[in-house]
């Protein structure tokens, strides 16, 4: 479809994830949704949450699968082949262990760095051609194995920093429909201060 772009954040469904490390991707686009007053609905061909929206112009799906994680590709294989979706007006929206928490990095293409929904996704498109927003979450000091970490909640000290790193991603993903990747990344690629600074 002309003008469309799409818009993933990944995560896994289900009460017991909802404010998870893993989740940030899908907490950004409902940051996104909540921005537009888009509302959310369940479309099971695409095993996905869809909603829908407008911005400088462009018309936006905003997505979250709802595979579980590893199986992220499932889901934005058939959307882009559905809507017909260019690599270029793709966009997906995934945590990241390796950069700290506070960190957001725009790219628009790269390797998957191990994360298995990326992988997911690249194995589903044939390509590593499609922009990524990588949000920061850390990791605890000197540990190897991350998945207690990364699918455990936030501590409230660390809530109140994603509320503005997520307002900043949400920023950043509008920049990028507005005024291209280069200038999203040059805007908003970096740290974002902690609150109370």
């Amino acid at each position: 479809m002309e003008n469309l772009h799409l818009i993933v954040g990944l995560g896994n469904p289900g009460k017991e994830y909802v404010r998870t490390r893993h989740n940030a991707g899908f907490l950004a686009v409902e940051q996104l949704a909540e921005r537009w007053k888009s509302g959310w609905e369940l479309e099971k061909k695409f095993q996905s949450r869809l909603a829908k929206g407008e911005h400088a112009g462009k018309r936006v799906v905003l997505c979250e699968p709802q595979t579980f994680m590893n199986l992220s590709g499932e889901a934005v294989g058939a959307l882009v082949d559905y809507y017909r979706v260019a690599v270029a007006r793709l966009l997906v929206v995934v945590d990241d262990a390796d950069l700290p928490l506070g960190e957001l990095r725009l790219r628009p293409e790269g390797s998957s760095g191990g994360h298995h929904g990326l992988e997911s996704i690249e194995q589903h498109l044939a390509s590593r051609e499609y922009a990524r927003l990588r949000v920061g979450i850390g990791r605890r000091d000197g540990v190897r194995q991350i998945t207690g970490h990364v699918l455990g909640a936030f501590s409230r000290d660390e809530w109140e920093m994603m509320e503005k790193i997520l307002g900043r991603a949400a920023d950043q993903m509008e920049c990028w429909l507005a005024e291209g990747i280069e200038k999203a990344m040059n805007k908003f690629n970096g740290a974002v201060d902690r609150p109370g600074k």
